[in-house]
């Protein structure tokens, strides 16, 4: 008897919008944390809101780090793809079409995002990076990001996605295709809520 392949904690919303968003949490957040994001840049959207599967001193993420920092590369891309299976099942489970996933990730969530995007590129249309730093330090795997829509969302004193990390990481999408669109404030590691009206309207854009 094989096991479900969503047997992962998860909320999926169904929605008649053309844009399904991929929710992807912080370090000890859950499922739940990002689901009011979808009242403010996609109302009408199907979501399906994740939960990490490794836990660092009981909060969960989506990968392992070896410090504050410094992330476990091996076990991010293995990670990535686990996450990328299980993107294929809800997809089949939820009728949506192939790789037409909207990323929203914040932090942790990001990251993993953007593991995605550099080594399973096929699994995502478009992401939302909200205080994202560099996956891979000795560079992301070679993939081609031609047609993928990038947003990028850091703050200018941010101690952890710094404005180096950010630069190298919009360098790393566009130099493999991506159209890639910065939209940084003025805040630290965080959300900024007044800039959501603006990545909604980059949502409907695409």
């Amino acid at each position: 008897m094989t096991a479900d392949p969503l047997d992962r904690p998860h909320v999926w919303l169904p929605g008649p919008g053309p844009t399904p968003l991929l929710l992807l949490h912080g370090t000890g957040g859950d499922e739940h944390d990002l689901l009011p994001l979808r009242e403010h840049l996609a109302p009408s959207s199907p979501v399906l809101s994740v939960r990490g599967t490794v836990l660092e001193n009981g909060m969960p993420r989506f990968f392992r780090r070896l410090r504050e920092g410094v992330f476990d590369e091996d076990d991010l891309r293995a990670r990535a793809d686990e996450l990328a299976a299980f993107l294929t099942a809800a997809e089949a489970r939820y009728a949506v079409a192939a790789g037409a996933w909207t990323a929203v990730g914040f932090s942790n969530g990001a990251n993993i995002a953007s593991a995605l995007l550099f080594g399973r590129p096929d699994s995502l249309t478009a992401a939302v990076l909200l205080a994202a730093m560099v996956p891979y330090r000795a560079g992301p795997p070679a993939g081609e990001l031609a047609g993928r829509r990038v947003l990028v969302s850091n703050g200018r004193r941010d101690p952890m996605a710094t404005l180096d990390q950010t630069s190298t990481l919009v360098g790393q999408l566009r130099d493999r295709g991506a159209e890639v669109t910065e939209l940084p404030h003025d805040g630290g590691h965080g959300i900024d809520q007044r800039l959501l009206p603006r990545v909604a309207e980059w949502l409907r854009a695409g």
